[in-house]
């Protein structure tokens, strides 16, 4: 749905359906951010449970003990060996979230900080500890629970286009501070 509306013209969308498996995402995550070396990469997964549009906060490193669909489990349960247990997205989710329901979509937008140590939170550390931090991760619930393909294509477009203005801003800081 989101390739269908786009995103800004000064954006180069590409989407990837990434499989539910432990480790085709430690090959395919890395390999996308050095095919694209992206400013922003944003994972968006379904979740059974979820009834809003959640913003990840933050990915986990352990805890990973569920089979994937190759009937796999990493033995170690976890994403990078002495990696950090908890990576924090770059992104201020929570002026994301404020942003996105001020613009009145018939959308709820909500903010979560464990995306559930199965392969989302797994995708997402691993992007994140990848991009050091420069990721997104977005859940959304089933079709039609309760929202339809359009609603949640425009809340995507809405939240990444955020995303990349916010980012944009905290750099534009970043860079003025080292001007003075």
């Amino acid at each position: 749905e989101l390739e269908k509306l786009g995103l800004r013209d000064d954006v180069d969308l590409h989407v990837y359906e990434v499989p539910v498996e432990y480790q085709t995402v430690q090959r395919l995550i890395p390999a996308l951010w050095k095919k694209h070396s992206p400013q922003l990469v944003v994972h968006v997964g379904v979740s059974g449970m979820a009834t809003t549009v959640t913003l990840e906060k933050c990915g986990h490193n352990v805890g990973y003990k569920g089979l994937d669909n190759c009937r796999f489990c990493p033995g170690s349960q976890c994403c990078v060996e002495g990696g950090p247990e908890c990576i924090d997205s770059i992104i201020d989710m929570d002026t994301v979230c404020k942003r996105v329901s001020a613009l009145g979509l018939d959308v709820t937008v909500t903010i979560s900080k464990d995306a559930g140590r199965y392969l989302c939170d797994f995708t997402y550390y691993t992007s994140l500890y990848q991009s050091h931090g420069r990721s997104a991760f977005v859940h959304v619930p089933p079709l039609g629970k309760p929202y339809t393909a359009e609603q949640l294509g425009r809340a995507l477009q809405a939240i990444i286009e955020e995303m990349l203005d916010v980012l944009e801003h905290s750099e534009d800081k970043i860079t003025c501070q080292h001007e003075h």
